[in-house]
């Protein structure tokens, strides 16, 4: 048995990607997309008359409900071939407007509903900024279920839980590039591998605090930058991993222990934390790394929206 195989005993494995040809061949469960991975997808030749087509269908529409059309197309595409659940970023640019990240996440949903996809197989993906898990909460409590992205900090892990949003995505390789570049020559790599990487651990301490206070969330480990943090959590709901680390997992057969546990957790002795928006605010600001990554990643996929729609008014 390949670790991938292996992988699959323990974790729901899911494929980072808007490749969406690329899915077969490894058979994940559910599939994740942001404006990245699609700008990605779109730029290569396999995908130009799918852009076309879409760009064509809806010309003249609002540039915001054609990039939507566009995230669906893609998003309907992967759910024909993947029996689980896609997710679909609501525009990075609404991070902070709670009722404008409402009314996207739920023109979203419409438009897989139109198309004739159940409301159980989307996961509308948001920042999971202050307003973005507020936001969250409401499209919960209306039946759309939402992936809390550009997670990298303990106190925006457990706001979320007290959203009850369906899962959240703690980015376990920014938060290792963080802390690798922070430390700078000092880093050692072999010292910070495997169970001892500090986006892992990151991914841990939720993960057991989740199970131990009996949070219903899902917690998904992304962004990963090597096949060591993959298999050192082994063993948590779900996993979401590009086409390549899919790849060289199928290529390993080595052997792949479960290392995360949820029974173990609850063992643990851990205090009880609760958020109200101030705590969480100072919280957040509290750690150095989380507040810079949200607000880069955050830039980051405005910038690639950005380059997408100029890519549609280039069609």
């Amino acid at each position: 048995m390949n670790q991938l195989d292996a992988l699959k005993r323990l974790t729901t494995v899911v494929a980072d990607t808007g490749d969406f040809k690329q899915l077969g061949q490894f058979k994940p469960q559910d599939a994740t997309t942001n404006p990245s991975l699609i700008l990605k997808a779109v730029q290569k030749p396999d995908y130009q008359p799918l852009l076309q087509d879409v760009v064509g269908r809806f010309r003249g529409q609002a540039l915001d409900q054609v990039m939507d059309r566009l995230l669906v197309r893609f998003g309907c595409e992967i759910l024909s071939i993947i029996p689980g659940r896609v997710s679909t970023e609501v525009d990075a640019r609404l991070s902070f407007d709670a009722d404008a990240t409402l009314a996207r996440g739920e023109r979203i949903m419409a438009l897989y509903q139109a198309e004739g996809v159940a409301a159980d197989r989307v996961l509308i993906k948001v920042a999971a900024t202050w307003e973005g898990i507020k936001a969250a909460e409401k499209l919960e409590q209306r039946g759309i279920r939402t992936n809390l992205t550009l997670l990298f900090s303990f106190c925006q892990a457990l706001a979320c839980g007290q959203a009850k949003v369906q899962l959240i995505s703690p980015f376990v390789g920014r938060i290792y590039d963080w802390y690798k570049k922070s430390a700078g020559a000092a880093w050692v790599e072999a010292d910070r591998a495997g169970a001892n990487d500090p986006g892992v651990q990151s991914v841990r301490q939720i993960y057991n605090y989740y199970k131990k206070f009996g949070i219903a969330t899902e917690v998904m480990g992304a962004s990963f930058r090597n096949v060591g943090q993959i298999t050192a959590l082994a063993g948590c709901d779900l996993l979401t991993i590009s086409p390549e680390l899919l790849a060289q997992l199928a290529a390993s057969d080595a052997a792949l222990p479960r290392a995360l546990d949820a029974q173990a957790a609850k063992a643990l002795d851990l205090p009880a934390v609760s958020y109200d928006e101030a705590g969480f605010r100072y919280a957040l600001n509290e750690d150095a790394m989380a507040t810079e990554k949200l607000a880069e990643g955050i830039r980051a996929f405005a910038a690639d929206a950005i380059k997408l729609e100029q890519l549609m008014l280039a069609v």
